[in-house]
C-alpha cells in the first residue's frame, strides 16, 4: 500500500459539522449535533439504534440535500452545502451503507470505475481501466482478477470492493457504516487493518459500528450520540501494550444514558422437562446434488430453555433452523421433531407455525420483513386468524393488537403505521421478534438476533427472550457471538460441518471448549 494522499489541508480539522438538526414528519433525528474529525484519524460515530448516526452521515454525504437541515459543515474550514452525493463527493468525501451499492453481473473493474472509466477518444479503454483497477485492488490488498464480476466474491471481498471505488473518487474522508456486521472474524480482521493502513496514508475514517472490541481497537476518538444530540467526544490514547485508554463501559454509559450492571440478564424461569426434540435431522443442499449441508443433527430443549447453537460460518447452524422451519431451505432427507414426545409435521412453512414453531431470519430486511409496508402489517402477518372474523381482517382489531405488541417490545415509532424501513435497525428486530410473538410460539428459533443492533437494544432484545423462556417458550439462540452464547444460554451445542459435535452445560462453557467443538471436524455427537 504505496499510495499517500498528499492533498494540502488547513491547520484544523478535515470536517466540522456545527450545530446540524435535521427533521422527519413528528420526529426530530437531529438536535444540534457537533462533530469534529482530524485529517488521517479513525473516528468512531457510537449510540444506540435511532440515536442519530446514519442521519448525520447522509447529511454529511449528500443523501440528505442543504436545505434539508440546519447547521453547517466545514471541509477544512471552508463552508459546504452539497446539493448531492455527486457533490460530497466532488470534496473527497464517500459513504459506504451497510446494504452494498455494488452491480452483481459486472465485473470488480466496471463496479470500481463506474462512472470514471479510463476513456480513450470518447471510448472506454479496457486494457487502462482494468489496470487502473487493479491498482486499487493492490491499495487495498485484494489480490483478485479485475474482470471477475463481483457476484463471485464472497462478501468480505465486496466490501473491499466498495472501498476501491470509494478510493477511486479521491476520497479525503471515507464514512463506514457498519462495515463488519455481515463479516466473519477473519474478513473483520483484515477490514480493520486495512482502515489503519487507510490512516498511514492521509485518509480520514468515520466508523459507525456496535462491535465495541473493534471501535477500541482502530479508533483514535469516539463521539456518543444519545437521542439525536451529541453526548461527549471521547480521545482514545494506548499504552505500550494497545490497550486504549478509554474503557467499554464508559461508552456503554454514555450510549444509554445509565450504567449496564449487566450485559447479559439472569434467568428467572424454572427449566422443566424436555419439550422439543430433534432427530437425526438431515438436509442437502438445495442445488448442488448430493451435497450434505446438515448430517443427522439431535438436540433437546427443555421448557423454559434457552438453548444456544454454537458454529463458525458454513457450519449448518442457518441451514439446519431454515429447514427445520417448514423446509424453507435445502433437501429435506430425513429427521423427526417432537413436541411432548408426539412427532409434528412440519411439511412447510404453514405447518410449522401451526406446530407452534416460529423463526426470526438471520436477515431480517430481506426475509423478515416486508420494508414497504407498516408496523401494523408486519407485526399481524403471520397469525391473520387472530384478527379475522370469517376470513376477513378486522383493521380496528389488527391496529389494537399492532400497537399492544409494539409497546410490549418497546418499538420506536410514532405509530404502527409508520414504514418499517424508515425504523432503525434495532426497531426492526424488534418487529420482527414482534411479528413471531403474535403467533403465540411454543418453539422460538433466533437466527444471529442482536446482529448490527448496539448495545442497548441488544439489551432489550435478551430481556425479551429471557421473559418468553420464563413464560415457558423454548428458545434455540443461534449466534456467531461467543459471548452472548456464554451469557444467555443454559446449555450450548456446538456444530461443525453440519454436525452436532458436543453439548455444554452453559455454567460450565467458555469459549475455549465451544471453539473447540466448533472446528470438530469429521465427528458427530
Amino acid at each position: 500500500m504505496s499510495t499517500v494522499n498528499t492533498t494540502p489541508h488547513t491547520p484544523g480539522p478535515l470536517l466540522r459539522m456545527s450545530d446540524i438538526r435535521k427533521e422527519f414528519p413528528g420526529v426530530r433525528a437531529l438536535d444540534r449535533v457537533s462533530l469534529d474529525v482530524a485529517h488521517g484519524s479513525v473516528h468512531a460515530l457510537m449510540g444506540e439504534n435511532g440515536a442519530g448516526k446514519s442521519t448525520l452521515m447522509k447529511v454529511l454525504s449528500g443523501v440528505h440535500p442543504a436545505g434539508s437541515y440546519t447547521g453547517s459543515v466545514e471541509v477544512d474550514g471552508e463552508p459546504r452545502a452539497f446539493a448531492d452525493v455527486a457533490a460530497a463527493e466532488r470534496a473527497g468525501i464517500a459513504i459506504i451503507h451497510q446494504e452494498l451499492a455494488l452491480i452483481p453481473q459486472l465485473s470488480i473493474s466496471e463496479n470500481v470505475l463506474l462512472g470514471h472509466e479510463e476513456t480513450r477518444y470518447g471510448v472506454i479503454d479496457w486494457g487502462a481501466t482494468h489496470s487502473r483497477a487493479r491498482e486499487l485492488l493492490l491499495r487495498i490488498g485484494l489480490d483478485e482478477n479485475p474482470a471477475l464480476p463481483v457476484s463471485a466474491l464472497s462478501i468480505g471481498a465486496q466490501q473491499l470492493v466498495e472501498i476501491a471505488k470509494a478510493l477511486a473518487k479521491n476520497v479525503r474522508l471515507l464514512v463506514l457504516d457498519e462495515p463488519t456486521s455481515a463479516l466473519n472474524e477473519t474478513e473483520s480482521e483484515r477490514l480493520l487493518e486495512l482502515l489503519l493502513d487507510l490512516r498511514d496514508q492521509g485518509v480520514a475514517c468515520v466508523l459507525i459500528s456496535h462491535k465495541l472490541g473493534e471501535v477500541m481497537r482502530v479508533s483514535d476518538e469516539i463521539t456518543i450520540l444519545r437521542d439525536g444530540r451529541t453526548v461527549e467526544t471521547l480521545t482514545v490514547e494506548r499504552d505500550a501494550e494497545g490497550r486504549p485508554s478509554v474503557e467499554e463501559d464508559r461508552v456503554i454509559r454514555g450510549m444509554v444514558g445509565r450504567d449496564l450492571d449487566q450485559r447479559y440478564p439472569e434467568g428467572e424461569g424454572t427449566i422443566g422437562p424436555v419439550r422439543f426434540e430433534v432427530r437425526d435431522w438431515t438436509v442437502d443442499h438445495p442445488t448442488q446434488v448430493g451435497r450434505r449441508v446438515v448430517d443427522g443433527a439431535d438436540l433437546d430443549i427443555r421448557t423454559g430453555e434457552v438453548v444456544g447453537l454454537a458454529g463458525l460460518m458454513g457450519a449448518g447452524r442457518t441451514e439446519f433452523a431454515m429447514n427445520l422451519f417448514g423446509r424453507s431451505y435445502g433437501r429435506y432427507v430425513r429427521g423427526s421433531l417432537s413436541r411432548d414426545g408426539e412427532e409434528l409435521r412440519v411439511g412447510d412453512v404453514a405447518d410449522a407455525i401451526a406446530a407452534g414453531v416460529a423463526y426470526v431470519p438471520e436477515d431480517r430486511k430481506s426475509l423478515g420483513l416486508v420494508l414497504d409496508d407498516d408496523i401494523r402489517h408486519n407485526t399481524t402477518m403471520a397469525a391473520l386468524g387472530r384478527i379475522s372474523t370469517r376470513g376477513v381482517i378486522d383493521p380496528g382489531l389488527e391496529t389494537v393488537e399492532a400497537r399492544w405488541m409494539s409497546e410490549h417490545m418497546r418499538v420506536r415509532s410514532h405509530g404502527v403505521d409508520q414504514t418499517v424501513r424508515t425504523l432503525s435497525g434495532g426497531n426492526q428486530q424488534k418487529v420482527v421478534l414482534g411479528k413471531w410473538m403474535f403467533t403465540r410460539p411454543e418453539l422460538l428459533i433466533l437466527d444471529e438476533p442482536t446482529r448490527g443492533i448496539d448495545v442497548g437494544a441488544k439489551y432489550e432484545i435478551y430481556l425479551i427472550v429471557r421473559r418468553l423462556a420464563a413464560e415457558g417458550a423454548c428458545v434455540l439462540l443461534i449466534s456467531s457471538e461467543l459471548p452472548e452464547l456464554l451469557g444467555m444460554c443454559d446449555r450450548v451445542y456446538a456444530m461443525c460441518e453440519g454436525r452436532i459435535t458436543g453439548e455444554v452445560a452453559g455454567a460450565d462453557a467458555d469459549q475455549e471448549t465451544l471453539m473447540r467443538l466448533m472446528t470438530r471436524t469429521g465427528e458427530k455427537k
